[in-house]
């Protein structure tokens, strides 16, 4: 058993107008312009009510509350209840008696504010109405299950980025060049050299000859025929700077 539904006021305005209005001519829209705007056949308060999803609009005596007149609305826009061509304030009601005959009126607001009211209204409830059909429908059809797998074959790219502390970005592939030993640079090419010391320089000076060679004796450093040879030798390694060590000066 589901739970009663309970009448819902949804808007109240205390002062509206009903007018008669012409027949309708072929499809053309209704004018405010044709009625008899300065009398209007009635004056009263204005209730519009809701009931689960039905909804209408109910003409009352503002001293008694007697109904003058009753509007269902099934929906809007509609034949229910209508706007005319040349005016905001002015409506169409399609009001109908207890034995279900149905009569065509005029209804106007005196301000701008009461009709924009209404409207806000009608759209609110019948946005309503539509949600609510929508989740029983859900309900009754669920949703189709998303197939997220992988079909045969298929394969997917994912590019992945690397953020350093300090907020700097750093490439997930290591470069293709190489850097020095102990992850140094290597040094620069041109660099400059420090160049040999040139014959007669004070630093460069003829060391003696060892004692023990002079006499042809035999030292830890070998045997060497004369002092001469030894002498000789000296200064060729005295004028003749080690390739190792190039870039050494020699004290």
């Amino acid at each position: 058993m589901g739970e009663p539904e309970y009448e819902s006021v949804v808007l109240v305005k205390q002062e509206v107008f009903v007018y008669k209005i012409p027949p309708r001519q072929s499809n053309r829209s209704y004018r405010a312009a044709d009625w008899n705007l300065l009398d209007p056949i009635w004056t009263g308060r204005l209730r519009m009510v809701s009931k689960g999803r039905s909804l209408c609009v109910k003409l009352e005596d503002k001293s008694n509350g007697t109904l003058f007149a009753n509007c269902p609305i099934e929906s809007y826009p509609g034949v229910a209840i209508e706007a005319v061509s040349d005016s905001s304030r002015y409506f169409v009601l399609r009001i109908q008696d207890g034995n279900g005959r149905t009569a065509f009126i005029g209804l106007g607001f005196g301000d701008r504010s009461d009709s924009f009211d209404l409207n806000v209204a009608l759209q609110d409830h019948f946005k309503w109405v539509k949600n609510e059909e929508k989740i029983e429908k859900e309900k009754v059809e669920p949703k189709q299950q998303l197939d997220l797998g992988f079909k045969e074959g298929e394969t997917i790219k994912i590019n992945m980025k690397i953020t350093k502390k300090d907020g700097s970005e750093a490439s997930s592939r290591l470069t293709g060049k190489k850097t020095g030993v102990g992850g140094l640079l290597p040094p620069p090419p041109g660099g400059n050299k420090i160049s040999p010391p040139q014959a007669g320089s004070p630093s460069h000076q003829q060391l003696p000859a060892p004692a023990a060679a002079a006499t042809g004796g035999q030292t830890e450093w070998g045997e060497f025929t004369s002092a001469g040879v030894q002498s000789t030798t000296a200064d060729a390694a005295a004028a003749t700077p080690s390739k190792t060590n190039s870039n050494w000066v020699q004290f």
